[in-house]
């Protein structure tokens, strides 16, 4: 049997991004148990070139979102990434997976073959085959971004470990 090009990514996206708000809440109880401000956290990058801590949760649901449209061939929601707290980015994060749970999958199925062009960077695009686009853009992306917010989050005294990063993982 084949692998759908919807079954190899709406859920997914799904079980990462709620992976993702399980790290944030996680995230959100240690600032209110250490009696600080958590917003101190959403600015807080681990390099002095990477993006900071609320970036890394807008993107990893920019990626699924886009990359679901573009293949499916449908229009993605915009967002204003103007998250300012925990709430507010988790609020993201449901919207994004409330928007993916309304991706019809035969849009989805059957694309593998399509090209898809996407923004790298602010002034350039890259042409991929959809299947090719998924399993080595948009899926790393994505883990790429939640991965780095678990270690921002980590590094700042949040005790997290692998059982939350896949703590939605039923399979």
């Amino acid at each position: 049997m084949t692998i759908s090009m919807s079954s190899a990514s709406l859920p997914i996206f799904r079980t990462a991004l709620e992976n993702l708000a399980h790290i944030l809440d996680k995230g959100a109880a240690h600032a209110e148990a250490r009696k600080f401000d958590p917003t101190v956290l959403l600015q807080y990058r681990l390099a002095p070139d990477m993006l900071p801590f609320a970036r890394q949760i807008q993107i990893a649901c920019d990626g699924p979102k886009n990359g679901a449209a573009r293949i499916a061939g449908i229009e993605a929601p915009r967002y204003e990434d103007n998250e300012a707290s925990f709430p507010e980015l988790k609020a993201r994060i449901q919207k994004t997976l409330d928007w993916l749970a309304t991706v019809p999958a035969d849009k989805m199925d059957g694309t593998e073959d399509k090209e898809i062009t996407f923004p790298v960077g602010r002034d350039k695009t890259r042409t991929m085959k959809a299947e090719a686009y998924l399993k080595h853009w948009v899926l790393p992306n994505m883990f790429f971004h939640i991965t780095t917010a678990y270690a921002i989050l980590r590094h700042n005294g949040v005790e997290l470990g692998k059982a939350d990063y896949l703590a939605g993982s039923k399979a």
